[in-house]
């Protein structure tokens, strides 16, 4: 992605909370990821929330190669350190599959559980992955634009939303804050998205990467998903390890410089 490109979709996620960003995955890749969502798939969700005619697969990183190169693309990480900033960290990998007969998804903010009074600057950047074509009758995400300006929805509340149709291979990016919920699918068709959610690097990750990730998972990534995982120090200083790098624990070269050391 150029500069002016990139610019342009941080210019939209600004002003009304996302953009959509087309053409990121290729047919082939799409096909090998679906296949792989649907060898993991359990049982349906079974509350409000996740819903109970969707199925979920959390922990991502945990279940093959092919999901590493989802955190660290090329396309979609640099928008997502424009919301964010560079020592963001991964969140939440994980696959949403809203099977026929789902119902709305309560409209809800992904940072609602942050104390933080609103509006504030952006600490969460989402993005939805489409492995299949979202469609308003199959359960796009609903979005209500501009809501990252104002503060936390009403829980489920009824708000006038717009449904972020897309074709399979794009990729929806969008402000934590941002109201949104999951759409219906009236279809008899399954809609497949996997949800690869960002954080800043001073907020608790949604889902424990360094607990979820053994070890010897996380010393076969490559230097920049070991970074967005947690074995990072954001700003010279928060995530060390009694004043050393987390990624001596697996056995990185690292530098273990602190901002205390450049007072």
């Amino acid at each position: 992605m150029d500069a002016a490109t990139r610019q342009r979709h941080l210019d939209e996620i600004s002003e009304v909370g996302y953009t959509v960003i087309p053409d990121v995955i290729e047919p082939r890749r799409r096909q090998e990821l679906l296949t792989a969502v649907g060898d993991l798939e359990g049982d349906f969700c079974s509350n409000d929330f996740e819903g109970f005619a969707t199925k979920r697969v959390y922990n991502l990183l945990v279940h093959g190669e092919q999901w590493e190169a989802i955190p660290v693309d090329p396309v979609i990480l640099p928008v997502v350190e424009g919301v964010l900033d560079h020592g963001c960290l991964v969140s939440s990998l994980s696959s949403i599959a809203i099977h026929p007969g789902e119902t709305p998804q309560p409209i809800h903010a992904d940072d609602i559980l942050i104390p933080l009074e609103k509006p504030h600057i952006p600490i969460v950047c989402n993005t939805m992955w489409a492995l299949t074509d979202f469609t308003d009758a199959n359960g796009a995400t609903r979005l209500v634009p501009g809501s990252h300006l104002e503060g936390n929805p009403d829980y489920g509340g009824d708000y006038p939303t717009v449904a972020a149709e897309m074709e399979a291979g794009s990729v929806l990016v969008w402000n934590g804050s941002l109201w949104h919920g999951g759409g219906a699918n009236t279809t008899d068709e399954i809609r497949v998205g996997i949800a690869m959610n960002y954080c800043a690097g001073f907020i608790r990750q949604q889902e424990n990467q360094q607990l979820g990730i053994p070890r010897s998972i996380a010393a076969g990534f490559e230097p920049r998903l070991r970074e967005l995982v947690g074995y990072s120090i954001y700003n010279g200083l928060i995530g060390h390890i009694d004043k050393g790098h987390p990624g001596a624990l697996l056995d990185a070269a690292t530098d273990s410089a602190l901002v205390w050391d450049a007072t």
